[in-house]
């Protein structure tokens, strides 16, 4: 599955370092580091990090669990699949049967708490459904890497390094606003959190509490989750009471170069051109207008996507995975 990426965002002499720094992990790499090695980096995050007024407890605790770059990460980076997938082998894998089974029994458990959160932020129930299914299969798989052990080691040694440091940065930040402790941090290799899979720079922005007023954990606490998946989507401009999209079928005589998601009209149009709901009947969002998007090309599923379809595009941008969340969620919920 396509990861998302959230916009945020020398050589060390010797350092002055506190007493209860010395005695973890990162302090005893750092006595004696050589300019440019890992340890050297460590202590200078630590530095920088304390000087933006961090809490050096803080900073030391979280620091003490990378002491050297973690190869498991940096393996899980530079060898990403790059096979592609066409849209019906990535349905078959991420909509099976079990997915929906094992959705349909987690949601009737929460339907209470998924319907205060679906209607104090207005954004549909089964979206926030399938976005906690997809990312981390019903809170069941959030990953076991320590976010801040994962970051610094991207930070160091990654393809990406300005923006995990960026990250690893308001990782260090989140940690000393207190929602969550540096070993209770866990989430991905590339330092996605939790279970709706947030960068730290997304929490910052996004995560919220459920009721209002507490700790931001979207670790364990599963009001805050749906809180934060439903204010992730809230703040890019969820229409409440819309839909995100629908299968259709089209006439031969509509090409490809005639549809794409670019291509936004009214649905009105779209029937008089003899595009029907799948398996027949009329349109019921007359008053809307849509895009036809056919991911296979001729001969494939196609879909009548709204403005909410590009909603959840902003969580991910891929159109696999809002389909995915879109059909996901329309079925568990």
């Amino acid at each position: 599955m396509l990861r998302r990426q959230f916009l945020v965002c020398g050589a060390v002499s010797a350092a002055v370092v506190t007493p209860a720094f010395a005695k973890n992990k990162a302090a005893r790499a750092v006595s004696g580091t050589e300019p440019g090695s890992y340890a050297a980096f460590l202590a200078g995050v630590r530095r920088e990090a304390i000087s933006k007024g961090l809490s050096a407890s803080v900073v030391d605790e979280a620091l003490a669990l990378t002491a050297e770059p973690n190869q498991k990460v940096l393996k899980a980076d530079r060898h990403q699949p790059e096979f592609t997938l066409t849209w019906a082998q990535y349905k078959a894998r991420v909509i099976t049967d079990k997915k929906i089974s094992d959705g349909q029994a987690a949601v009737s458990e929460r339907e209470a708490l998924l319907g205060k959160v679906s209607q104090i932020y207005g954004v549909d129930r089964g979206v926030i459904a399938g976005i906690w299914g997809l990312e981390s299969a019903y809170g069941t798989r959030m990953g076991t890497f320590h976010v801040v052990d994962a970051l610094a080691t991207l930070a160091y040694d990654g393809r990406r390094a300005s923006f995990f440091r960026a990250e690893l940065f308001k990782a260090l930040t989140i940690l000393g606003e207190g929602d969550i402790t540096p070993s209770g941090m866990l989430g991905s290799y590339a330092g996605a959190m939790g279970q709706p899979q947030f960068m730290p720079s997304a929490y910052e922005q996004y995560a919220a509490s459920f009721p209002a007023g507490g700790r931001r954990d979207i670790w364990n606490n599963e009001g805050d989750v749906f809180a934060s998946i439903a204010n992730y989507l809230a703040k890019c401009h969820w229409i409440a009471g819309q839909p995100w999209g629908e299968a259709v079928d089209m006439p031969d005589s509509l090409e490809q170069g005639q549809i794409g998601r670019s291509i936004v009209r009214p649905v009105s149009y779209w029937a008089t051109q003899g595009v029907r709901p799948q398996g027949g009947g009329d349109f019921t969002h007359l008053d809307l207008s849509g895009a036809i998007i056919r991911p296979d090309g001729v001969g494939g599923e196609a879909y009548m996507v709204y403005h909410n379809f590009n909603v959840i595009r902003r969580y991910n941008p891929s159109d696999f995975y809002a389909l995915g969340v879109g059909l996901l969620g329309s079925a568990v919920a």
